[in-house]
């Protein structure tokens, strides 16, 4: 718990103060704070995604969002995007923008992290061309939880999203609205040293992971084979 407090500090400053021109080593521990949130959720039997949610996983979405002044209210964020290929594979975790969060930031709570299970191959591919409302572009609905297995049904697997969220009072199946998420191929390129975007970045191989990315690869691979 200290070190994902410590890691989204850090992050935090990174977003807030160099978004235009972070240094890697700042998108290195964005992405660290990533995998940290997930590790968290899956740890925790109330926030926990249940293994059936996994198996239907085409993509992942980890979204770390906040209050990024305290006189203005800017709400601001970033987070990793990563979708499972034919062959089962999952791909590079890409970092994206996030913003204009509502849930979790009432009542003076300055952050809201949230882990989305993408159900369909369409939504990642909307990114390409332009930001995404989640919500509105992209229906989200609360994802059940491991405790909750009597609401597992059908229906509520049609959602292009299931969110999982640290809000109090959200219960599977409520519908989702929380902002929207846009590309960032600048912090990519110098994540990953290349000029590859989005698309070539999540779909092909043709870069090798380097050493940061691939405990957030190897647990994402673990938890959706």
């Amino acid at each position: 718990m200290k070190k994902l407090l410590l890691l989204s500090l850090l992050a935090l400053f990174g977003a807030s103060f160099a978004r235009a021109d972070a240094s890697r080593a700042d998108l290195v521990t964005r992405l660290e704070t990533c995998e940290a949130i997930l590790r968290e959720f899956q740890q925790k039997p109330d926030l926990a995604i249940p293994a059936s949610v996994w198996q239907r996983a085409k993509g992942l979405l980890i979204v770390n969002q906040f209050k990024a002044g305290i006189l203005l209210g800017v709400q601001d964020g970033w987070g990793v995007l990563m979708v499972k290929k034919p062959d089962g594979r999952w791909s590079l975790p890409v970092l994206i923008n996030a913003g204009e969060a509502s849930i979790g930031l009432q009542l003076g709570a300055k952050s809201q992290e949230s882990v989305y299970i993408i159900t369909d191959e369409a939504t990642p591919r909307k990114l390409f061309a332009n930001r995404v409302n989640i919500g509105v572009d992209a229906k989200a609905v609360a994802g059940p939880k491991a405790a909750e297995s009597e609401r597992n049904n059908e229906e509520l697997y049609k959602a292009p999203l299931l969110a999982y969220t640290k809000s109090v009072g959200l219960f599977a199946g409520a519908t989702v609205k929380a902002g929207h998420i846009s590309r960032n191929d600048e912090a990519n390129f110098t994540l990953y040293n290349t000029r590859y975007t989005m698309p070539e970045l999540l779909y092909s191989d043709w870069v090798k992971p380097p050493a940061e990315v691939q405990p957030l690869m190897a647990f994402v691979q673990k938890l959706a084979p």
